[in-house]
């Protein structure tokens, strides 16, 4: 075993690592943003745009990861205007991983950060408003820390998420060992080679991270509520 870990190539970890933490920075401005917003808009609207922000959250993600794929390919409009525009190219690119890991994973930031702002005691907005306060202030001063539990589970989430995202990934990043190639990559790469030793292995490791993201959460959104009921 510790030879193997000794010649274990360890790209897999550094590269999902990278980008489950760049994923999950982004899903939470993105998601407490969208959710936010949301909470301001319409019934019938607001159904309307919480089914295509949450829609991911259903779709295979082979089929997020085509829908990526042909709308950030070099051949289509998009693709084409932000390589040549801009020098920007997603597809077989560690962008590109980010970018299906973000998609996969934000409706678990927008959903678990819309019902928490759903749960707050809409009288302290109103009691903010009275006391002069600007939205701004009492967003950031009143609800964010009220839904706090929630945003927190949210990310822990959504970063478990798309530390483990394969299907929209290999559709849209492929998997370029050194490059592109995740832990979730690895592992379906080696089994096919019939590697089960070092598929075991991988899948270890991603099991430790991701128990130690969800004892994280546990501890900081239950372990310091004193007060929590227990039958």
């Amino acid at each position: 075993m510790m030879e193997l870990l000794r010649s274990l190539d360890w790209s897999p970890l550094i590269i999902s690592l990278k980008t489950g933490i760049t994923a999950t920075i982004l899903s939470f401005f993105l998601g407490i943003f969208a959710a936010g917003k949301m909470m301001k808009t319409g019934s019938k609207m607001r159904a309307f745009l919480d089914g295509i922000l949450t829609m991911p959250l259903v779709l295979p993600p082979t089929a997020a990861g085509f829908f990526l794929l042909l709308l950030f390919s070099r051949r289509r409009p998009l693709g084409s205007l932000l390589y040549q525009e801009f020098g920007i190219k997603v597809v077989q690119t560690w962008l590109g991983c980010v970018l299906a890991a973000m998609v996969i994973a934000f409706p678990l930031m927008y959903r678990n950060a819309r019902a928490s702002f759903e749960q707050v005691d809409i009288n302290l907005i109103y009691a903010g408003r009275t006391l002069g306060m600007s939205e701004f202030s009492i967003f950031r001063k009143v609800v964010l820390p009220s839904a706090r539990p929630g945003i927190i589970s949210g990310t822990v989430l959504t970063f478990a998420r798309a530390l483990g995202e394969y299907g929209a990934t290999s559709m849209l990043a492929g998997n370029i060992p050194g490059k592109t190639g995740t832990i979730s990559q690895r592992i379906a790469m080696v089994l096919q080679d019939g590697d089960y030793t070092t598929a075991g292995l991988w899948t270890v490791i991603i099991l430790i991270i991701a128990f130690l993201a969800v004892f994280a959460m546990n501890y900081f959104t239950l372990g310091r509520n004193r007060q929590l009921k227990r039958w």
